[in-house]
């Protein structure tokens, strides 16, 4: 007797006895799934779907490394810092500037005991490890962390454990053998990584980790921020510099798909205040420019954020000014004065990099010349934009909950990760389970679950 072709029905249930779908259902389409929630869970031990897009980001790294084409010295291994718009390396000396302008601020914390996640090829771990009494570094990459850890001085352990393992036993291990007083760093580094979390929620397990495992007083440095309020802007920029002969309205068009595929998480600093809540801690918070001197993605659309816990209340911000009610024709000049004068805060300052036809405009950079170590070139937090300067640098930190009060804004790689690993996983499991079924429609909706 000829068989019956199976419904969707019948396709429905094979699907939802997957552990990653929370059920099934037939839709006049062919079949829409529902992922399980605990797959996309975060914390210690992530869900499934979070674990492989991690696991994503750790074959390309650990790729990346073993192949270093980008090492210049064991103190300098640049492997994998390409410039988005051009496709060739970053220039050495920008890379060289942008390490020493992450460790400048770093140790303007005062550390001595710091933990990193995410060390690479130990950029940072080089030029910080002199300065301190000891350095836990952490990586998802084997290679890098076996060729650190095989050179690694007395004061140095560097072992591979993922961002969400901060508080894992190995850690813990490493940070009593280095004599970490009460097995606690005083300042704990994400520089560069963040990127490559999948969601705001593990961003924000990953910092209240942080935040929970730092000593009082200590910091937690999350820096190299892709900013999502720049986000439409960076694909504009990339794509005109891909065809500058195009059309505006052709790129346009192309930055529209470039920021829908892009696979990186970006934030805003507000999503980075608001990660601090509920941690039971004082936490202040400075957001920095970047202020090297090359005009590079780096520079243009990225920024520093330095968490304070339970901090001395930090100084008081003498009253603002604002950078258009400076005397003309040089502003800069009038700031070199202000600085001389006692504690200095403009803000308003167009930022010459994303405003090139302001004739008002300056650079990072150019206020980093002025103000050095007095102070500090900052973000304004509601316009990435606009720049800030703040000297002292001790009046640099703000409450995060008045920073985090705001408007938030992020871009989450995750949901079309899983959109499309769950419906590569329904499509194989109807192949291997119900081979006639194989050809039907799915689609997968993150917004509903089961019940």
């Amino acid at each position: 007797m000829p068989v019956d072709p199976p419904t969707t029905s019948e396709a429905a249930a094979v699907l939802a006895a997957h552990p990653w779908i929370a059920a099934a259902y037939p839709d006049e389409a062919g079949l829409r799934i529902a992922p399980e929630p605990a797959a996309l869970a975060v914390g210690a031990h992530p869900g499934a779907l979070v674990v492989e897009f991690l696991d994503h980001w750790s074959e390309l790294y650990e790729a990346t490394y073993a192949g270093a084409h980008g090492r210049h010295a064991d103190d300098l291994d640049l492997s994998g810092w390409r410039a988005t718009d051009t496709g060739q390396p970053l220039p050495t000396d920008h890379m060289t500037e942008w390490v020493d302008r992450t460790v400048a601020l770093i140790r303007g914390t005062g550390a001595r005991h710091v933990l990193e996640l995410g060390c690479g090829t130990g950029l940072l771990m080089h030029r910080l490890h002199p300065h301190l009494t000891g350095y836990v570094g952490t990586d998802v990459a084997e290679h890098a962390v076996a060729t650190l850890a095989a050179a690694a001085p007395p004061t140095v352990r560097v072992l591979r454990a993922a961002a969400h393992e901060l508080a894992g036993a190995p850690v813990r291990r490493a940070l009593h053998q280095l004599g970490f007083p009460g097995g606690r760093p005083d300042c704990v580094v994400l520089n560069s990584v963040t990127q490559c979390f999948p969601t705001v929620a593990y961003l924000n397990h990953v910092v209240a980790t942080a935040i929970d495992l730092v000593a009082p007083g200590g910091t937690v440095v999350v820096g190299d921020v892709r900013h999502a309020d720049l986000h439409e802007h960076f694909c504009r920029w990339a794509e005109r510099a891909a065809d500058p002969d195009a059309d505006d309205a052709t790129v346009a068009a192309r930055a529209t798909a470039r920021a829908a595929r892009e696979e990186e998480l970006l934030v805003d600093p507000a999503t980075i205040a608001a990660a601090t809540g509920g941690t039971g801690r004082v936490v202040h918070v400075g957001v920095y420019a970047k202020t090297m001197q090359a005009d590079t993605e780096l520079t243009r659309y990225r920024f520093d954020t330095v968490l304070h816990v339970d901090a001395a209340a930090p100084v008081s911000r003498p009253p603002a000014v604002r950078w258009a009610d400076l005397p003309v024709p040089d502003r800069l000049d009038v700031v070199r004065k202000l600085l001389a004068d006692g504690p200095v805060h403009v803000h308003g300052i167009p930022n010459a990099l994303l405003h090139p036809d302001a004739p008002d405009a300056v650079t990072a950079h150019a206020l980093h010349d002025v103000v050095g170590d007095r102070g500090a070139v900052l973000l304004d937090p509601r316009d990435p934009t606009l720049l800030e300067l703040v000297a002292p640098a001790g009046g640099v930190p703000v409450p995060a909950t008045a920073l985090a009060g705001g408007d938030r804004r992020a871009h989450e790689p995750l949901p079309a990760f899983a959109r499309r690993r769950l419906t590569e996983e329904a499509r194989r499991t109807l192949r291997r389970r119900l081979p006639a079924a194989a050809g039907t429609p799915v689609r997968v909706d993150l917004g509903r679950t089961a019940g």
